[in-house]
């Protein structure tokens, strides 16, 4: 069996093409174990921290929590886990995503019209955006999303 050097955090972080204080907050989060420390008080990672990093932004990227990286990385931890239960987390993510994109849809859908409407020489004053930003529930019917 081949034992590897432990790896500093910067090295990690490197490696993993992520800034330092992205190692730091996995750490704090309880997604990257508490790695042991050298007499001189230098966290001492072992080479798997970069894989196990590369696994998060990959999952970040993808959408996912960090609650729900959590429960992922708990899941490939464990030999009697299934793939259905990662595919039930894959669902929700999914469902969340179509969640965000319909807000997304209707944010830009609102700031098309708001914009169009702002067209011409209006004085900021009468401004159809700024007005509709301003109005309260039962304003002028325009359908600003979260509101």
């Amino acid at each position: 069996m081949t034992t590897h050097a432990p790896l500093t955090i910067s090295v990690v972080a490197r490696r993993a093409q992520v800034p330092l204080d992205t190692i730091r907050y996995y750490e704090r989060r309880g997604l990257l174990p508490v790695p042991p420390r050298s007499s001189g008080g230098y966290r001492q990672f072992s080479p798997d921290a970069v894989r196990r990093v590369t696994f998060i932004k990959r999952a970040q990227a993808l959408g996912f929590t960090l609650e729900e990286i959590a429960e992922l990385l708990a899941l490939q931890a464990k030999p009697d886990g299934t793939c259905g239960a990662v595919e039930r987390r894959a669902r929700a993510a999914l469902r969340r995503i179509e969640i965000k994109l319909d807000q997304l849809t209707r944010m830009r859908d609102a700031i098309s019209r708001l914009a169009t409407a702002c067209r011409g020489a209006h004085p900021a004053d009468e401004c159809p955006m700024l007005t509709a930003l301003d109005e309260d529930a039962a304003g002028n019917g325009v359908d600003v999303p979260g509101s």
